[in-house]
């Protein structure tokens, strides 16, 4: 059957222009390396604080107190670094911003290998929070500039993915390693992360903005392969560059700068307040205290290996099942997961009250934590419950939040938004993570949980009403959604 339009088809149909993505996949691990390094550092007291709290040395011996600052101190660090990265990445780019973050973590952790006091672990904690403040901010802004729109959704979790894989690394090195030689191990993706950083791009848009045109049509075409359709795709990111100004402070009046920014930080804000952070870094204290039925190390190795297994799942599903899916789903998830953790401590803490405690029976740990032979397996709600909650953050409420960071920010105010949202972000885990273990001991265990249970419910709620779905969407379409307020569509004039 012959179409009305078979006139006007012609008869050489040129051939797509395909898109090689393995230079773009090597950028994108070359960067992401910083992420590992952060998830390693952040979780490095998990498995130090017992160590601690039992050793010899009076110089590293360490009480609730101290304790609580070698946990939190790192966030200062990060929300240092934040401030940092505002500056850094519109002005040095966001490539040489994530390799300059090597210098205070390979600092850090040299002071921590060789810490003889406690200011030294304190101190190392704080450059290494440094550094990941500065890559928090960078590595998801250089991942999705330089990725088109068909992988973005994949490779924006992949400092997420990164992260969760050297918090796994941490846990399981520190089965086998002394704590000093943690320190010496997390040299090694740093310095990793610094050579190949060498040989990669600097992200097209930021050189589009410098005035590099030519420098950024290499770039993209070797992220893109040669025989891709990279000029169409490089006139659009000029056009987008060029039609925006540098921010000013009359600018935040304008829904296409302010709704975006606000969306993102209120993000990076109730992503925190989840308790993610504190729950992390005192995992190996928080089994301790709810006295599960295995050794807390092994608990938390496999807490580990359950948030590599979700954030993996997360990556396949992101340009699948859309943003908004995934992050009502990891809401629900955590806030049955924090109710079933705020029930199983309230009841210690009940039967705490009504125990006497005899010499062949159980002793006692703050509130809400009975540490004894207990072998019924109720035991194990705790180790369930942390998975669940390390399971549904991982798949919507860590990975997501970074990439809708990426994807909405205006480019005007990308570089100092982002720094933003990292600072408002590590203030936020700081607070909880230095009240988390005197709240634990003062309340019970029960009262943090409960907080944190609350906070999912108000998760769901932002989502709603909130975040837009970005799902196969470009930047410059995305942009267009902000500026037009309802419609993603680019129409040309």
């Amino acid at each position: 059957m012959v179409t009305e339009h078979s006139e006007t088809t012609p008869l050489l149909i040129n051939q797509p222009k395909q898109t090689r993505n393995g230079w773009l996949y090597l950028a994108v691990l070359s960067a992401v390396l910083g992420n590992f390094n952060f998830g390693f550092s952040l979780v490095y007291p998990s498995p130090v604080i017992p160590k601690l709290q039992s050793s010899d040395n009076p110089r590293l011996h360490m009480d609730t107190h101290q304790i609580s600052w070698f946990g939190s101190i790192f966030t200062l660090g990060a929300a240092a670094g934040g401030l940092s990265a505002m500056l850094m990445n519109d002005r040095t780019g966001r490539k040489l911003s994530i390799m300059l973050s090597a210098v205070p973590s390979t600092v850090g952790y040299l002071l921590m290998g060789a810490a003889q006091n406690i200011w030294m672990l304190l101190l190392g904690r704080f450059l290494t929070g440094f550094a990941g403040g500065i890559t928090a901010s960078s590595i998801p802004v250089y991942v999705s500039e330089i990725s088109h729109p068909g992988v973005r959704g994949a490779l924006g979790s992949c400092p997420q993915i990164t992260a969760v894989f050297g918090c796994l690394a941490l846990y399981a090195l520190g089965l086998v390693l002394d704590w000093r030689w943690l320190a010496v191990a997390g040299e090694v993706p740093v310095l990793l992360m610094l050579i190949l950083l060498c040989f990669m791009p600097n992200s097209p848009r930021y050189l589009i903005s410098q005035g590099k045109r030519d420098e950024a049509c290499r770039a993209l075409k070797w992220l893109r392969g040669p025989d891709s359709d990279y000029m169409t795709e490089l006139n659009q990111i000029e056009r987008s560059v060029n039609s925006q100004v540098g921010l000013q402070w009359s600018d935040l009046r304008s829904p296409f700068y302010y709704k975006p920014i606000m969306i993102s930080v209120f993000m990076r804000f109730l992503q925190q307040m989840t308790g993610i952070t504190p729950i992390l870094v005192y995992l190996e204290p928080i089994f301790h205290k709810t006295n599960i039925s295995l050794d807390p190390k092994y608990d938390a190795a496999i807490v580990g290996a359950v948030r590599l297994l979700s954030v993996m799942i997360a990556a396949s599903l992101m340009d699948r099942a859309g943003r908004k899916t995934l992050l009502f789903t990891s809401g629900f998830l955590m806030y049955l997961a924090m109710l079933s953790m705020t029930m199983y401590t309230l009841k210690a803490s009940c039967d705490v009250s009504n125990v006497t405690v005899e010499a062949s029976g159980q002793l006692l740990e703050g509130h809400g934590a009975v540490m004894g032979p207990l072998t019924n397996s109720i035991t194990l709600i705790p180790l369930i419950s942390t998975m669940v909650i390390i399971f549904g953050y991982a798949m919507g409420w860590g990975p997501i939040t970074w990439l809708l960071m990426s994807e909405i920010l205006p480019l005007g105010a990308r570089g100092i938004a982002s720094g933003l949202c990292v600072v408002v972000s590590w203030v936020t885990a700081f607070i909880l993570t230095q009240l988390f273990m005197h709240a634990a001991d003062a309340y019970g265990m029960f009262a943090p949980f409960l907080f944190f249970c609350v906070i999912c419910v108000v998760n769901i709620i932002f989502t709603a009403k909130c975040v837009p779905e970005t799902k196969g969407r470009t930047l410059e379409e995305i942009e267009n959604y902000f500026r037009t307020g309802r419609s993603f569509t680019i129409v040309d004039s």
